[in-house]
């Protein structure tokens, strides 16, 4: 039996597991890469398995970096059942088809820039017909319910507590032979914290023999968030805005984040602590997915609050391009929350290029931001930045707030995983960057000395056998090294240096000086050409 580690390995996004026992192949989830351009290229790029190989796919959860990638499988041939719970079968049927429009919009940009540029035309990596096509092979399953995925291989879903319809998935592979050997995995998906206003507690199995676990936040320890200190918390940013007399942009996902923000500052207005103010949900993804919560209400803990929330008048959806760039022409304080929570695409962009360079803006990030993201540049406190083809000066306020996290802290991760009862081989930390997947691996070393704990490097293969695991010699090589992975690549060094050279050559006297400059710099291209 052996398992690959195809993604989320020294980085946070782009979940893929494949176990391989036998002559049977499975998919652990198929996720989009975000982060630096050289990790996001890896969504253009071949599988590093044939997709017509693969018998059948898990998925733990709809979130785009564990599901953005199954129209891609699909379109290369995979033909089996993509077993996930209902809710995620329901909203992978927004987002799948979400995330394919604005592929083919953004390559129909970019493509229409590389004509202006002489520059060869991109092909987008699926279409909306290619995720509409995908969600045919959906089978929905159903929580703490065994399914047979091949004749060797049985799952059951547990209740993730981090997104609708979230899992942590418990696989059984029994090997066939004349003494049949079993290896119960677990693989954790993304694990939420105590305080969710939307969802339960976490739950999982004990007495596993492997642990696939996510490491986001595992070098975190938040305060213990109460739903008071959440709203104070929050209330404090939005007024901190409303004296600025601007927008208050929200980056944010459009599942669940953006539906626990609208309860809360609905919450806030009705109680009389935040005075009444228009809030814009300028994304058609949020609007559909509202309707899935409201079909699942029941399923939350907060359910009335959440369509109460939803259905109120001070409240305003925005579904076409023009109603959101109508926005741009409102004046007075008004709060836009839209995708994507990393600023890496859809229309939050727009608004961004709108209001960064205002001082009366506000940009309120919500959410993990990943290295190499515009989301994470903005928050390290840059002055400047490049985006959709020009070069704007960060003059907003550029706040973070952590109090609506999805994912569980140091300390409840560290609980979680103490709650599985005794790990007879391997903890694998994925699902993290460095600092968080080396404090988390420190942390069970010392209150589980017993525990082997891996940090697997993408393509990585491990042998599963008598409770170990060891890793083994790959067929092909690995499609990035550990030092491209997690962190600022050349393309975002090259931005900063564009903004720099034009910042030092601007503030130079006079147009000789300016000219001399530029010499130089052409002298030293030359002479490394």
């Amino acid at each position: 039996m052996r398992l690959h580690f195809h993604g989320a390995c020294r980085a946070v996004t782009g979940s893929c597991f494949l176990i391989e026992s036998g002559e049977h192949k499975v998919l652990v989830d198929c996720g989009m890469v975000q982060g630096s351009k050289t990790e996001r290229e890896l969504n253009y790029r071949a599988f590093p398995f044939l997709a017509a190989s693969i018998d059948a796919m898990i998925l733990t959860h709809a979130h785009i970096d564990h599901s953005g990638l199954v129209p891609k499988l699909t379109k290369h041939g995979f033909s089996g059942p993509i077993y996930a719970t209902g809710a995620t079968v329901d909203l992978c049927s927004i987002m799948l088809p979400d995330s394919g429009h604005i592929q083919e919009m953004e390559v129909q940009q970019l493509n229409r820039r590389n004509s202006q540029r002489g520059r060869k035309e991109v092909e987008a990596i699926y279409t909306v017909n290619d995720a509409t096509a995908s969600l045919t092979q959906f089978r929905p399953v159903a929580y703490c319910e065994w399914i047979q995925i091949t004749d060797h291989i049985r799952a059951r879903y547990w209740n993730a507590g981090h997104l609708l319809g979230s899992a942590s998935v418990e696989v059984e592979v029994t090997e066939p032979s004349a003494q049949p050997e079993t290896t119960r995995l677990l693989f954790s998906g993304d694990i939420g914290p105590d305080y969710k206003l939307l969802e339960d507690e976490p739950e999982a199995p004990t007495e596993i023999d492997h642990l696939i676990c996510e490491s986001t936040y595992g070098d975190t320890d938040r305060l213990e968030i109460t739903e008071e200190i959440r709203r104070k918390t929050l209330l404090a940013e939005i007024t901190a805005a409303q004296h600025r007399k601007g927008a208050l942009l929200i980056p944010s996902f459009a599942v669940e984040r953006t539906q626990e923000l609208l309860v809360d500052i609905v919450a806030l207005i009705e109680t009389g602590a935040l005075p009444a103010c228009p809030i814009f949900i300028d994304s058609p993804l949020a609007s559909k997915a509202s309707a899935v919560f409201a079909k699942h209400a029941s399923e939350f803990k907060n359910g009335a609050a959440l369509m109460r929330a939803m259905n109120s008048h001070y409240v305003r959806f925005t579904e076409t391009s023009e109603q959101s760039k109508a926005i741009s022409k409102i004046g007075g304080f008004h709060i836009i929350i839209s995708a994507s929570g990393m600023c890496e695409a859809g229309r939050i962009r727009h608004h961004l290029k709108d209001w960064l360079w205002r001082t009366d803006g506000t940009i309120l990030l919500v959410g993990y931001q990943a290295n190499g993201t515009l989301g994470r540049i903005l928050q390290e406190g840059t002055h400047r930045v490049r985006m959709m083809g020009s070069e704007i000066e960060v003059k907003a306020h550029i706040s973070t707030m952590d109090v609506y996290s999805g994912h569980a802290d140091a300390p409840e991760l560290l609980r979680w995983i103490k709650q599985r009862g005794t790990i007879k081989g391997s903890i694998f930390l994925v699902h993290g960057e460095e600092a968080a997947f080396t404090a988390l691996a420190d942390a069970l070393a010392r209150s589980m000395p017993q525990a082997s704990v891996v940090i697997p490097n993408l393509d990585d293969v491990f042998d599963l056998a008598d409770g170990h695991s060891r890793l083994a010699t790959s067929e092909t090589p690995a499609r990035l090294t550990p030092e491209h992975l997690g962190r600022i690549d050349w393309n975002n060094d090259l931005s900063k240096l564009v903004l720099d050279l034009n910042e030092a050559i601007g503030k130079l006297p006079d147009s000789n000086s300016r000219a001399k400059m530029i010499r130089r710099l052409r002298r030293t291209l030359e002479d490394a050409g």
